[in-house]
Parts: C-alpha cells; structure tokens; sequence
C-alpha cells in the first residue's frame, strides 16, 4: 500500500514511474494503491523490498505487509450489492429532464 503526494506535475509524473515500476517488479494491482506479488522465501522477500525502497519517491510512503501464501489464498472479497442497471436516455427525455 502506497500513498504519493500527486499535488505538482512533477510529483504525479514521479507517483506514475513509481506505478511502473512496482509493475515491472511483477506487482500488480487488486485495489487503488493497494499492489500485491507471490514471493517464494524471506531471502526472496528482503531483496523485492529493498528494489521498491530504491523507486520509493522522496515523498513517498509504503506500506509493505507480508503474509503467506496460505493466508493470502483464505482471503475473502466482500462485494456490495450491484448497481442497478441505467435506463437507456433518447434524446427528448435528455432535453427536459433535469
């Protein structure tokens, strides 16, 4: 978990190469900000670090947690009610419907 201050154009290009990186890594994404990758072994783990800790911007801020595979794998993924589905607009309800 990561969070980049994003406020200058610099600061966003340098939170973007960050991004990268991380995807370069063999991270990838499965929540805003939140980046995940299987490492096989501490020695494995110790050195995946110390490469993100060498992108981590000077501002930045990253959160590394390390769990097993075990425990990554009885994770559970809680996902809301879905949205209803949008009702299609023709273009006379568009002009008097506000």
């Amino acid at each position: 978990m990561f969070d980049l201050p994003t406020n200058t154009k610099a600061e966003r290009k340098k939170a973007a190469r960050f991004r990268k990186e991380l995807q370069n890594l063999g991270f990838f994404m499965i929540q805003y900000s939140v980046y995940v990758r299987v490492v096989r072994g501490n020695e494995r783990q110790q050195s995946v670090a110390n490469k993100v800790k060498a992108h981590l911007p000077p501002k930045g801020s990253v959160r590394m947690l390390t769990i097993t595979e075990k425990q990554y794998e009885n994770m559970d993924i809680l996902i809301g009610e879905p949205k209803s589905k949008s009702e299609k607009i023709t273009g006379e309800q568009l002009l008097f419907e506000f």
